[in-house]
């Protein structure tokens, strides 16, 4: 990715914060004013009013709708919390709710005085400069301060709580209280972090202080240092980003081929990734101009990373699941004081927002990038529309609205392929379909489950193919997760073994031993695979995906199992809906499901099932809403027996096409060539995309291809030309050789890391592929 940097950041713009006093009743939020109104204003002061522009908005017009109504809500929940806080709390709770064992309680507690602080600085809310609503807060600070949040309590429970959740609110409740809090309550809050977050939690890059976590305690210890007129806690907050900012090759943190991981072992872009995004730009733009700007050249890689590692995994405003690890549990929370629907569509309007506040310190070309794309996922989402998305608040939905209103043309959502090998993820973008494939290995988790989440996440890596057409952007977003049958997700193979809760271990402690997970990519097609090993199961298997134009080929085979019950293959479980009635069409070899797509089943039963199901988000998640809804599910299988012993499956996936374009490709025999599938190999050729792709699982030969070890192929004709993309899924980081059965004239171009040995009649070349699953490139003109 190229862009226009300077060569320090942009100075994010100041404003006049007069919503902090009484007369903003009858004002509306300004624009920003020039850096220069601000050069000899008090550097904290500066910083604190900067932090409030970010945090509660600027720019907007309160009587305006979506904010008009927004406000309204914050001071609807801020006189209710004032309402129910008792006169004299007792010292182990502030709210009868919110009691202080777990800390969780804590947490609530602070984030009530957060929205009823919000209530009073902001305008609108009905609440505004109310005396005795900043009364109700400044008791509630004092209680906090005086019964548990202190430096006299030793921590118990979980450490988020504590280290994150509670100081990140009382540090925004002090920067917009910080007129009224007085000397000795800002001491209060400043101790407390210090006791908290002690220095040696940013010194040592290790632990719960990586990636998105140390980002959320640099943020913290910032605003302390700001309010308590620190510049040391400043100064030790901004250095302390820097391990974030560098490529990881193991552990937490930004993979170089996008991949983000956090819990060491789980693929977690759309919630971790976006806590990190969302807190790096925040901090970028506050201290953007200032004696503790971010300047380590590092920091390059975060921008990188919008349209490298972020980009990719949104589709029309949602973020894929596959990267939101235990989160898929959190659809509807008990605690949610605002009642927001949780999901796929929340988690990637968050990562949108985050993108936008980035965008601040972004350079111009950059800056005009993410906004087209911010601008293209706005337009498109049309399940959760984000200008009005409830999780906002006024400040995000200022910033979005002004992007959707920006010049700037919308940008469509891209086409091609992204491989994500650290994190064991794959995406796949045609013009009439997008597609998800989550797998697992010795690296990245089967799934992660914890504090009482997403206990049944089993089989969410064990090759899960998700995939969305035009008009199913709901299909993972409406009760999914409470509904579907955990044991047939769809493009999964496993063991009908009953599982009890959190099987294997939480916190991504379930990890098969496997190491050949990954494939290779041309960019626009791809052939991935992943050697299975099922959870507590005897389960073993060999699959294979292979990306195309309008289809996706898959490829089972080496099924074994001895868990003495079915093993089954999952060719799809679609979600209908409260009552669907979309047909299911069948015929030799297909079958069609209205406004969905289709499936080629040349060999084996598939077999069929329409059922309602039930169920709660409290059946997965204890935090979750008792609240019972039924959705109609569609699911489509191949039943491999019990105790199978070197079973195979072979599909193919039609997203999005018609029941005439199925039944049509369901008669080319001519379309598609199966070379292998075995526990050796697996190799398809398509001849009129000119292509040939190979899983190698062994060293063998499929077709033309041959092998010396374990390797993916993926093989593109281009008239007189050709194209070899290779990648060693195994990371054994050896030399291998491939030998394609085709005359070759002569080498156009090759990769550092691939060595021609022969041409003539047969191309045979060396790679030496490093420990990363890189793919390695060579371009040859034909015979």
């Amino acid at each position: 990715m190229t862009s226009e940097r300077a060569s320090r950041p942009a100075r994010a713009p100041l404003s006049r914060r007069t919503v902090l006093l009484a007369t903003a009743l009858s004002l509306t939020a300004t624009a920003p004013s020039p850096p220069a109104a601000h050069a000899a204003a008090d550097p904290y002061d500066t910083l604190r009013r900067r932090w409030l522009d970010l945090t509660l908005g600027t720019g907007y017009d309160p009587a305006a709708e979506p904010y008009a109504s927004r406000l309204k809500e914050t001071g609807d929940l801020a006189r209710g919390f004032r309402a129910t806080l008792p006169d004299a709390p007792p010292p182990t709770a502030l709210w009868p709710d919110t009691p202080y064992d777990p800390p969780a309680g804590i947490t609530r507690a602070y984030g009530r005085l957060w929205t009823m602080t919000r209530a009073y600085v902001q305008p609108g809310t009905g609440s505004t400069a109310d005396p005795g609503l900043l009364a109700a807060v400044l008791r509630g600070l004092d209680h906090l301060a005086a019964t548990v949040y202190h430096p006299g309590t030793t921590r118990y429970g979980n450490w988020w709580e504590w280290q994150i959740g509670s100081p990140r609110l009382l540090m925004d409740i002090t920067a917009a209280l910080h007129d009224h809090l007085g000397a000795a309550r800002t001491a209060a809050a400043c101790a407390a972090v210090d006791h908290f977050i002690p220095d040696a939690m940013l010194h040592d890059y290790s632990g719960t202080s990586t990636g998105a976590n140390r980002v959320d305690l640099c943020r913290s210890v910032a605003l302390r240092g700001i309010a308590g007129r620190a510049p040391d806690r400043i100064a030790l907050a901004r250095d302390a980003l820097s391990p974030v900012f560098p490529y990881v090759t193991r552990g937490d943190g930004l993979y170089a081929d996008g991949s983000f991981v956090q819990h060491t072992w789980v693929a977690y872009s759309g919630t971790y990734g976006q806590v990190m995004l969302d807190g790096l730009g925040r901090l970028f733009a506050l201290l953007a101009g200032s004696e503790w700007e971010v300047t380590d050249p590092n920091r390059s890689i975060v921008l990188d990373s919008v349209e490298r590692a972020y980009a990719p995994l949104i589709h029309d405003g949602l973020v894929m699941d596959m990267v939101n690890g235990r989160a898929i549990s959190r659809g509807h929370l008990t605690a949610d004081e605002r009642h927001v629907l949780r999901g796929d569509h929340f988690h990637g309007q968050g990562l949108i927002a985050a993108v936008a506040l980035l965008a601040l310190g972004a350079g111009p070309a950059e800056r005009d990038r993410w906004h087209a794309a911010v601008k293209g996922w706005i337009q498109r989402d049309t399940v959760s529309p984000v200008l009005t998305a409830r999780q906002f608040d006024v400040a995000d939905l200022a910033r979005l609205h002004t992007i959707a209103a920006a010049p700037v043309p919308a940008a469509p959502e891209p086409i091609g392929h992204r491989l994500f090998p650290a994190m064991d993820r794959a995406v796949h973008r045609r013009p009439a379909f997008t597609a998800g494939l989550a797998m697992a290995s010795d690296r990245i988790a089967h799934y992660e489950c914890g504090n009482g989440e997403n206990p049944r996440g089993w089989h969410t890596g064990a090759g899960m193919l998700s995939w969305w057409a035009p008009g199913l952007g709901g299909q993972y977003t409406d009760w999914y997760w409470p509904t579907v049958d955990w044991y047939r997700l769809p493009g999964t193979t496993v063991s009908t073994r009953r599982l009890p809760d959190r099987a294997g271990g939480e916190w991504g402690a379930p990890k098969p031993d496997v190491r050949w997970v990954g494939g290779t990519t041309d960019g626009e097609f791809a052939a991935v695979g992943q050697h299975l090993k099922g959870l507590g199961s005897t389960l073993r298997a060999r699959k294979s995906w292979f990306f195309l134009a309008d289809a996706i080929v898959c490829l089972g085979a080496g099924i074994s199992c001895t868990d003495g019950v079915p093993v089954e293959t999952v060719v799809d479980n679609r979600n209908l809906g409260e009552g669907g009635t979309q047909p299911l069409v069948r015929g030799p070899g297909w079958a069609h499901l209205a406004g969905h797509g289709g499936w080629l089943v040349p060999h084996g039963d598939l077999r069929a099932l329409r059922e309602d199901r039930t169920g709660a988000w409290s059946d997965i998640n204890t935090g979750g809403t008792t609240e019972r809804r039924t959705r109609r599910w569609q699911t489509l299988w191949l039943d491999h027996g019990t105790d199978p012993a070197d079973a195979d499956y072979h599909y193919v996936l039609m997203p999005g096409a018609s029941r005439r374009a199925v039944a049509a490709r369901a008669a080319d025999r001519r379309w598609l060539t199966v070379l292998a599938n075995d526990a050796a190999r697996q190799a398809v050729t398509v001849p009129s995309l000119g292509l040939t792709a190979a899983n190698f699982w062994q060293p063998g030969t499929a077709g033309p291809l041959t092998a010396s070890a374990g390797a993916s192929v993926l093989l593109r004709r281009h008239g007189r030309t050709a194209r070899l993309h290779i990648s060693e899924p195994p990371r054994t980081g050896a030399p291998l050789e491939i030998d394609w059965d085709h005359p070759v004239r002569g080498v156009i171009r090759a990769g550092d890391t691939v060595e021609i040995l022969a041409t003539g009649r047969r191309l045979r070349l060396r790679v030496t592929p490093g420990m990363a699953c890189a793919t390695h490139e060579c371009e040859v003109t034909l015979g």
